[in-house]
């Protein structure tokens, strides 16, 4: 695992755009963290209120239970959706990727100084695969890490491992937005640091199958998650028991 100070415990503030994203992304890392003495605390920017209650927002909390997860915000945004279409904000709030870079980046802030964070986990340049919150996480968490600074590690996926693995699930036909996935995540020469986190597999699956909206649901990766929370764990373990961030200011890899 990255060392996370001089030996003794530290806050690890992981800062995700919707729900769900924390355990897809760095659930296995969250619970490792979780498991070594860290205080791990999520932060999301929307609540991604798309479906009826229970919210997306219970179901997080579920889902950080499952994890070890102490503490759990949500930055007040909406979800921006995807698509050529932005709706208009609903009432009371901003979409997310409508919030200026500062503010948003202050509210985050705001959070690693009142946790003294030792590591803030943001997303790589490309948001992942491109969604347009995902790609303000980006910006918003690499401006609230220059404010504080708090070291930051953005997470991602090699690209080629992600092609391969679509080709299998098509192969399965199993729905998938395949489109724009040779440009989507981190090429392997990017990606700075692989954790290995298979002990962490059923936690990992226990948390994904806590957002039951989604895996029951009819979104974009609904199929996807469905298959995932069936899989006998150390199949899952085998698909999902690896995760992956850059360094942006080191660029230097190494196995954890």
């Amino acid at each position: 695992m990255v060392r996370l100070g001089s030996g003794g415990p530290v806050t690890v503030v992981a800062f995700h755009a919707h729900p769900d994203d924390e355990v897809l992304l760095t659930g296995g890392t969250l619970a490792r963290a979780a498991a070594e003495g860290h205080r791990v605390v999520v932060v999301v920017a929307t609540d991604a209120m798309w479906s009826e209650p229970p919210t997306r927002l219970d179901e997080l909390r579920a889902s950080a239970a499952v994890l070890g997860v102490q503490r759990v915000v949500h930055l007040g945004y909406a979800d921006s959706g995807h698509g050529a279409l932005l709706y208009a904000d609903p009432p009371g709030r901003q979409r997310f990727v409508r919030a200026g870079l500062d503010e948003a980046a202050g509210r985050l802030a705001d959070v690693l100084v009142e946790e003294r964070a030792g590591l803030l986990l943001g997303y790589d340049r490309n948001g992942g695969y491109g969604h347009r919150d995902h790609v303000k996480v980006h910006e918003v968490g690499r401006r609230a890490a220059e404010l504080t600074g708090t070291r930051l590690l953005e997470a991602t996926m090699p690209r080629d491992a992600v092609v391969r693995l679509a080709r299998v699930v098509r192969a399965l036909r199993v729905p998938f937005p395949y489109e724009g996935l040779e440009r989507a995540f981190s090429a392997s020469a990017d990606i700075t640091h692989r954790f290995d986190v298979r002990r962490f597999a059923r936690q990992k699956q226990a948390a994904l199958a806590a957002h039951r909206s989604q895996v029951e649901g009819s979104g974009r990766l609904a199929a996807v998650m469905r298959l995932l929370v069936r899989l006998p764990v150390p199949v899952f373990g085998l698909l999902a028991g690896r995760e992956w961030f850059v360094d942006p200011v080191t660029g230097s890899g190494r196995r954890c």
